[in-house]
């Protein structure tokens, strides 16, 4: 049988286009240029959609807490007038553009009601010369405060802060509280987040406080956020984000920008950054800090520094302690 005899292509003589057929090979070439130009519009496809799902995943990240990774930073939204005198031990948002305050110091404690804005105090309630205020929290028309180196605390009238009671309760000592409606959280200074029945303020729960296994030390002011605990660390510039199911820390907020803006103005007599106000109905966070003349309203992002546990066990973890 004979073969068919392949066509010379590189022979031009009476080769027009419609008397050649085209190879294999260039049939081929076009059907693997066909694939790849598929693949390619495909995969950009799929990256647009990736990246406007992420835009919108990361604008619902940056506009509602809780947050989903593990370490933030911050973003300064506003800046109001704080009283540089008041040494903050407790703070909460009590609507309507005000805070309930606690402050410290012996012969210098107080509760008292500020204007956000304007960082005026409205009411206060100075507390006896022999009592060092502490962590300070809401529940219904009472706020609830406990005082320094005592298992003991008092009971105020929200609207005139006028004393109302005194109670002891299960903790070696009183640092922070805040509460989700049901319960009171406490801490006294160490790793431990107290559960406390709002009634007896008998200790229900005693959950340590831990991040990849080790104890994080140094639990303060607290605030319930989102169903999150989220308390100061003592002599730090953080903030942790603890489970209140088990003490776990889900993620840290670092915020060292904030001291550091204040010292560049020249606020010298500053002391650590102590003070977290959540209010849920407009999603608005506030900190402040011990002798701050600045009340901050802050926003979180996630950070671009990829930390690593040496790194948070340097800035957040290390323990302090009363001599």
């Amino acid at each position: 049988m004979k073969r068919k005899k392949k066509p010379n292509f590189n022979n031009p003589i009476n080769q027009s286009p419609s008397m050649v057929s085209p190879s294999s090979s260039s049939i081929r070439f076009k059907r693997r240029t066909l694939v790849i130009l598929s693949s390619f519009l495909i995969s950009l496809i799929v990256i647009l959609y990736l990246t406007s799902n992420n835009n919108q995943k990361r604008k619902f990240i940056d506009d509602v807490v809780p947050l989903t990774d593990e370490f933030h930073s911050i973003e300064v939204v506003n800046e109001f007038p704080h009283d540089p005198k008041a040494f903050t031990q407790g703070l909460l948002y009590g609507g309507d553009d005000f805070l309930y305050e606690s402050t410290g110091l012996y012969k210098q404690s107080s509760v008292r009601k500020v204007d956000i804005k304007t960082g005026k105090v409205e009411i206060l309630q100075k507390m006896s010369d022999s009592h060092f205020g502490e962590g300070l929290t809401l529940l219904d028309d009472k706020l609830i405060q406990v005082i320094w180196l005592e298992p003991a605390g008092f009971i105020y009238d929200r609207h005139n802060l006028s004393k109302i009671g005194k109670f002891t309760h299960g903790m070696k000592d009183g640092w922070g509280l805040a509460t989700d409606g049901k319960v009171l959280f406490g801490t006294d200074g160490s790793s431990s987040l107290y559960h406390l029945d709002p009634k007896t303020f008998k200790v229900l729960r005693n959950d340590v406080v831990r991040y990849k296994g080790h104890e994080v030390h140094n639990l303060n002011e607290l605030e319930y956020v989102n169903g999150e605990v989220w308390a100061n660390i003592w002599m730090s510039d953080c903030i942790a984000r603890i489970s209140q199911k088990d003490g776990t820390v889900l993620g840290w907020i670092i915020l060292p920008e904030l001291r550091k803006r204040l010292l560049t103005a020249g606020s010298r007599r500053i002391d650590v950054l102590n003070g977290i106000a959540w209010d849920s109905e407009k999603n608005r966070l506030f900190v402040t800090g011990k002798w701050w003349p600045k009340l901050y309203e802050i926003k979180l992002h996630p950070m671009k520094e990829r930390l690593q546990a040496g790194d948070v066990a340097t800035r957040c973890m290390r323990k302090y302690e009363f001599h």
